[in-house]
This record gives structure tokens, C-alpha cells and sequence, in this order.
């Protein structure tokens, strides 16, 4: 991108807490900044995880505000102070928050919202709820533009009535699949891993995600204990959440303590979607999912649950992997079996290129400038 072209973007969130959708805004602030724009990542709190993950290049404008309703006056004050081309925003409430700034700023500032959560599963219908979507639909109708990160996202916004389909534009979340490469040539060292995928006596099976209602493990759990009656296979869950307990006393329930582990959260979990032998996942509902994404970048086999939304659309309609209906184990051991017996499934590669950083990038670009 020449000098002229550049922008000042501002992209504005809660904090540096280590979620999906933080973790999305570090991304495109990387890929806004190696193309050339000036990137300032304004944060309510400075506080979380992803504190010392700041892409180079980018600027921390820490609030200090704690929470994000507070951050409403600091945030005015950035915008007269630093009057950035554009602004970015993510989850409802910063959201809200991002264009009532810039109203009270006076500024002719473009705000573009995103979305990365299913409405009806992210804001409920109690009094709360309904706030929150009255607030919504009045601010939004002010933003410039507003995101959804798959169809189903946008659809949901449609549907509750905060916005018409003609102010919405779907835009995958970006994956950085340079990185995401890199990482999966590490070692990894586990017992179920050695050999090769398509080589093991018991093959094996890969789920990563929190441990939380929405994954639906128990139904995993269901499928393997299924599939096991007709080949031998094992099962890693990598992740952490508040259904450990419960997922723990139904692997003692079903039998499973030999061939299921859960060893919890790991820091590079693409290495071990290289080696396995197939990507699962089991959701009841997502956003857009960002591991099945990850797993593409590194040529894993793909069996997903068609839960809204987003699983269908990075498969293109299971162009690039298997699609089973939600909460149907048997369903999903059927599916599971004929996948390792496939030696003809596609290399999905090519398709985690549709999710790559800098492509991301330049759509969000455009929705915000026009270029």
C-alpha cells in the first residue's frame, strides 16, 4: 500500500482478555498494520491475557477504564485527541459504546460494529435482554456499517430486528495461517500422537474448544463410545471450562478412561491437529468457529456438527469435510467411522486461504473506506 493510501484505524474493544473475538482484533490490527496502516488497538482495560501478544507495529491505547461502560468519556477524549480515520469495534456492549463516542465527539468518524455471536444465543429475553437489544438497534442504526462473521450471525441480527440485511455484510474471522504453519512443524509429545496419521493402530480423534454447553461433548463422548464397538480409535479434547467435572464422570460412565484425555488448555494446539488422524467437533450452536479454521490450514480431516452457523460455510456445504446433524451421536460415530476409512478426502488447504489475515483485512478495509 503506497504512503497516500494509509489510514489512522482505530480499533476499539473491552480488553486484552484471551478470547475469540480479542483474539480476532489482534489479528486484524497485525494485518492493518502490515499493510501499511497506522493501527491504534484501544482497549477499556489493559488488563489479560494477550497483554504481551501486541503485534508489532501497533499501538496500545490502554483506557484505563476498567469496564467498558466506563471507558464511554476516555473514549470521546481519544477520538477528539486523535481523530482516527476509522473505528472498529467488537461485542455488543463496546459496540454501543463506540458509537455513542463518536456521536459525542462530533466527528464524521466511520464506525463499523462486529458481531461474533448467534443473537439468540448471546442476549437473552428477559428485561435485560431487551435492553440490550433496544440499545442495539438504535445505535447500530448509526454505525457505518455492521458485521456479521457468518451468514447465520447476520441473519440472527435480521431476524431480532436490529438491523435490515441491507446494512449487514458478512465477513469471516482471519486466521493467521503463516503462523498457524509454522507452528504445526513443532514437536509434540504425547504417546497417541507417534506415527503417522492413517497409520495407527488406534487412530486419533482431536476436539479443541472450551469445555462449555455450546461444544456439546457429552454427545462427542456418545459418538466414541459408539464408534469404539466397530474399530479401535481415541479421543483429545484440548481445552478448559466449567463442564470439566461433568465430561470427566461420563468418560468414567461410558467406559471411556483408557482411549478419551482431557489434558486441558495447550498453547499450540495446531501441532497436534497436524498429527491427528481426524478434526472433530460436536457444537450445539457457534459464532463462526475459529478451530476448524485452524484445522484446515493444516490439512486435517474435518468432521462437524451443521449447527448454526458457521461450521457449513467454512465446509462450503461439505465440500471440504463431513457435516452431521446437532446431537445425534450415532449420526456422528457414522460419520466419524467413514471419514478414517476415506483415502480420497480432499486437502482442504486451499480453502483456509478464504480466512488468511491480510484477505480478511482488505474486506473490513472496504467496508470502511470504500478501498
Amino acid at each position: 500500500m503506497t504512503g497516500d493510501q494509509s489510514r489512522h484505524i482505530a480499533l476499539f474493544m473491552p480488553s486484552l482478555g484471551g478470547g475469540g473475538a480479542e483474539r480476532v482484533m489482534l489479528t486484524l490490527a497485525r494485518a492493518f498494520a502490515e499493510d501499511g496502516d497506522r493501527v491504534d488497538l484501544v482497549v477499556a482495560s489493559g488488563e489479560g491475557a494477550y497483554r504481551d501478544q501486541i503485534p508489532e507495529g501497533v499501538n496500545l491505547v490502554d483506557l484505563g477504564a476498567g469496564r467498558v461502560l466506563a471507558a464511554f468519556i476516555p473514549l470521546v477524549r481519544y477520538l477528539r485527541t486523535a481523530r482516527p480515520d476509522g473505528l472498529l469495534s467488537t461485542l455488543n456492549y463496546a459496540n454501543i459504546v463506540a458509537v455513542l463516542a463518536r456521536d459525542a465527539a462530533r466527528l464524521n468518524v466511520p464506525v463499523v460494529v462486529r458481531e461474533d455471536s448467534t443473537l439468540s444465543h448471546s442476549v437473552g429475553l428477559d428485561w435485560k435482554g431487551r435492553a440490550l437489544r433496544a440499545l442495539m438497534k438504535t445505535t447500530y442504526a448509526r454505525a457505518h456499517a455492521i458485521i456479521g462473521v457468518s451468514a447465520g450471525v447476520s441473519q440472527a441480527l435480521v431476524d431480532a430486528g436490529i438491523a435490515p440485511a441491507s446494512r449487514l455484510t458478512t465477513i469471516f474471522n482471519p486466521a493467521e495461517i503463516d503462523r498457524i504453519e509454522a507452528a504445526a512443524a513443532d514437536a509434540v509429545e504425547h504417546p497417541w500422537l507417534e506415527g503417522e496419521p492413517g497409520q495407527r493402530h488406534a487412530p486419533l480423534l482431536l476436539a479443541v474448544g472450551r469445555l462449555t454447553e455450546a461444544k456439546d461433548y457429552p454427545n462427542l463422548l456418545h459418538a466414541m463410545a459408539l464408534l469404539i464397538k466397530e474399530r479401535p480409535a481415541r479421543l483429545l479434547i484440548l481445552g478448559e471450562g466449567g463442564k470439566r467435572a461433568e465430561l470427566e464422570a461420563l468418560v468414567k460412565t461410558l467406559g471411556l478412561e483408557e482411549i478419551v484425555q482431557l489434558p486441558g488448555f495447550v498453547d499450540n494446539p495446531y501441532a497436534y491437529m497436524a498429527r491427528a488422524d481426524i478434526y472433530v467437533m460436536s457444537s450445539r450452536w457457534e459464532g463462526l468457529p475459529t478451530a476448524p479454521v485452524q484445522a484446515l490450514a493444516v490439512g486435517a480431516k474435518m468432521v462437524l456438527t451443521d449447527c448454526p452457523s458457521g461450521p457449513r460455510e467454512i465446509l462450503e456445504g461439505g465440500r471440504w469435510g463431513r457435516l452431521v446433524p446437532v446431537n445425534d451421536a450415532k449420526a456422528l460415530a457414522r460419520a466419524l467411522n467413514d471419514a478414517l476409512d476415506d483415502e480420497d478426502a480432499p486437502d482442504p488447504r486451499p480453502r483456509a486461504r478464504a480466512f488468511d489475515h491480510l484477505a480478511i483485512a482488505k474486506q473490513y478495509r472496504r467496508v470502511m473506506f470504500g478501498t
